[in-house]
């Protein structure tokens, strides 16, 4: 993300366009801010989640079926 403070070049996403981009329900998108696993900011009544957060959720839940052994 960008440096501490400076987020003049980051792109802040409402919790229905992340539900949209994971193609999830809004209500999975807010257990993942609640829980922690989905970094947020929070104005007002609502959440704003970093472009790059979601990107980097999607990444790390790519699964790697080379290391599977079923």
């Amino acid at each position: 993300m960008a440096d501490e403070g400076n987020f003049s070049d980051v792109r802040f996403l409402t919790v229905s366009e992340v539900a949209d981009v994971m193609r999830v329900s809004k209500m999975t998108v807010y257990r993942l801010v609640h829980s922690g696993d989905l970094p947020a900011v929070r104005f007002g009544r609502s959440y704003r989640v970093p472009e790059s957060a979601v990107q980097k959720v999607l990444r790390d839940a790519v699964i790697d079926r080379r290391t599977d052994t079923a």
